[in-house]
């Protein structure tokens, strides 16, 4: 006779919310709604607590997202705030942080470049990311680095401000090739005035607040001066800072006349998908725009993916004054409010009918639809591709993530390994990871040794991150750059990790290495080949490509940076002003290096303990 087991499947639905409704007072904060794994589904924010959840308590009346978020809560977690703009804050802090399933998601979140002008008796200018710590003004964001470095160029030419950094600026001697070419003004080796210099900063940092007609008309009056003077080659430097000037002007595309400062957010939604256009307008100039496809549902408004962008584009970055969006949000004073509290002074979201705001606002939208319709195409091309894929190498199914694995080094010098990551809406670069080659034992140039290094390395991180799978961080394709060989190599980390059910497939250059006779290699089978003009074939190689690309730029780098190390620089007490005078009196490190203790000892500046150490530094090498 056998006794009936109780069920042990944990409640879940409507009646586990109404559940919690006789402990929640009308507080404003933030609740979170959880399933049976513990696992966030969603975040959510309310001016009364109770109210709020009393609605997700009702059997019906909900959309089908909402429902099917019901119908897996188990379990319910609050946070109550003083004020409901603090749940505001709060509410987008956690989403952001845990990513739940059924909240509108940004997905590609990262910081726009400024412009820095430090804070230096002969400031620098260049190129800003991150959070503003370095002392100086800042002018952006910009779009993209693109338009930092385009604008940097003219900037150079127009106002001649040093970009070296302060430990190269402190060892010259003599000008560098940016004086000859007539990019910098020569500050490091007294070309020109601390006064004059800092003529030149306020001049730029004028341009870049919008007054740039002020400036090119007194440029164009010194112009005429020192040609009725007959001093002709100042007169020609003056026109070539006008002319750079207006370069600068011309690059930035339009330029409202009655908009100083603005941000301009347009959505454009279709198909269960979502594009969101965000232009920068600073100094009356549009300083470049940025795509974004936030993840939606098939039911939610157009006003909630607004606010949900709002409030987690602004939770690292600062709004501009004026915000201008295509659609309104239903929160808008407690959003401003949050803004300008962030900010520090007023920030104002308007929707604009008519004029140059609505134009402008106008003009992202329809960049908004065009980024949607070719994202859409692309994306349907990008799953055929990844179904054919999945048949060619006999998988389970179409592939959401793809990672691809390359080395690059020089005769086993300045070895790294590159992954580089796509999935179904393409390269996914802020997953992309560089390996730099440790292996102490490791033969110079054995390939096989780093890929296994890499792997070792890769897979140890996803088993102490991802233990159970459910973060979707596990591949479900490896592409190998390499034979029989590396898939061997990878073969026995995989086995040494005990993992069993993770593909790989190694991706060989075949006849003569040319691409289209690439052969495919698999654990304990004969390796195959593609037709010569499958578009499987040109899938592999552009991943293939790319995962090239980014091995050989990160070795670039890496060679280059210890190309260019000084070893004055490893010195330990040797500061900026010893190195200079070491360089000034020698020539060059290599020099320093060589030089015996007299010697040393004899530069000026340079005391008998230091030069002591500097003779032992060397000699030690």
């Amino acid at each position: 006779m056998t006794k009936d087991v109780p069920d042990q499947t944990p409640e879940r639905g409507h009646t586990v919310v109404q559940g919690y409704l006789k402990t929640l007072d009308s507080s404003p904060g933030v609740y979170r709604m959880l399933d049976d794994q513990s696992r966030v589904l969603y975040v959510g924010k309310a001016r009364n607590l109770r109210a709020r959840v009393s609605n997700y308590a009702r059997p019906t009346g909900h959309s089908r997202r909402i429902a099917r978020m019901i119908s897996e809560t188990a379990s319910m977690m609050f946070l109550t705030t003083r004020t409901e703009t603090e749940a505001l804050l709060l509410e987008q802090n956690l989403i952001k942080q845990l990513k739940p399933k059924f909240n509108v998601l940004l997905r590609d979140d990262k910081s726009f470049p400024n412009i820095l002008v430090t804070d230096h008796a002969y400031p620098q200018i260049r190129k800003h990311r991150g959070s503003k710590k370095d002392k100086g003004s800042y002018y952006g964001p910009f779009a993209s680095a693109g338009a930092v470095n385009r604008t940097l160029s003219q900037l150079q030419r127009a106002f001649l401000l040093r970009n070296c950094t302060d430990s190269m600026f402190d060892s010259r001697s003599r000008p560098c090739l940016l004086y000859q070419i007539k990019r910098c003004s020569g500050p490091c080796v007294g070309k020109i005035s601390e006064s004059d210099y800092a003529d030149s900063v306020a001049d730029a940092q004028r341009f870049l607040s919008g007054k740039s007609t002020q400036i090119q008309e007194v440029l164009k009056n010194q112009m005429h001066e020192a040609s009725e003077a007959m001093e002709f080659e100042r007169a020609a430097a003056l026109r070539d800072r006008i002319r750079a000037l207006t370069q600068v002007q011309t690059a930035q595309g339009i330029n409202p006349q009655g908009v100083t400062e603005a941000d301009v957010i347009a959505l454009h939604m279709e198909g269960g998908q979502a594009c969101v256009q965000v232009f920068f307008i600073r100094a009356n100039q549009n300083w470049g725009n940025q795509d974004f496809y936030p993840r939606v549902g098939d039911d939610v408004s157009a006003e909630e993916v607004m606010e949900a962008f709002l409030g987690q584009f602004y939770d690292q970055k600062d709004p501009a004054r004026l915000v201008l969006l295509s659609h309104g949000i239903e929160n808008d004073d407690l959003m401003s409010e949050a803004l300008s509290g962030k900010l520090g002074r007023k920030v104002e979201l308007a929707v604009p009918q008519r004029g140059e705001k609505s134009e402008l606002v106008d003009g992202a939208l329809r960049n908004a639809r065009e980024s949607l319709a070719r994202r859409m195409a692309e994306t349907a091309t990008q799953a055929k591709l990844l179904r054919d894929l999945a048949e060619a190498f006999e998988l389970d199914g179409p592939p959401d993530r793809i990672e691809v694995y390359d080395n690059s080094h020089i005769q086993g010098a300045h070895a790294v390994g590159a992954m580089i990551v796509s999935g179904p809406d393409g390269y996914l670069k802020n997953q992309y990871r560089k390996f730099n080659i440790k292996g102490e034992d490791l033969t110079p140039g054995d390939d096989f040794g780093m890929m296994k290094e890499v792997l070792h390395r890769r897979l140890k991180r996803l088993l102490k991150e991802d233990p159970d799978r459910d973060k979707g961080l596990w591949p479900d394709l490896m592409l190998i750059d390499g034979g029989a060989g590396q898939v061997s190599a990878v073969a026995e980390i995989m086995a040494e990790h005990g993992v069993e059910d993770v593909p790989f497939v190694g991706v060989a250059k075949g006849i003569d290495r040319d691409a289209g006779k690439e052969e495919f290699h698999r654990p304990g089978e004969r390796p195959f080949a593609l037709r010569h003009n499958d578009p499987v074939l040109y899938f592999v190689q552009r991943l293939r490509d790319e995962a090239h690309r980014f091995a050989i730029g990160t070795h670039r780098a890496k060679r280059s940076k210890a190309v260019s190390a000084n070893p004055l620089d490893e010195v330990p007490g040797v500061g900026a002003a010893r190195k200079r005078a070491l360089l000034a009196h020698f020539g060059s490190a290599k020099a320093v290096s060589r030089a015996n203790l007299a010697d040393l000892k004899a530069v000026e500046g340079v005391s008998e303990a230091l030069a002591e150490r500097v003779y032992a530094f060397f000699r030690d090498r």
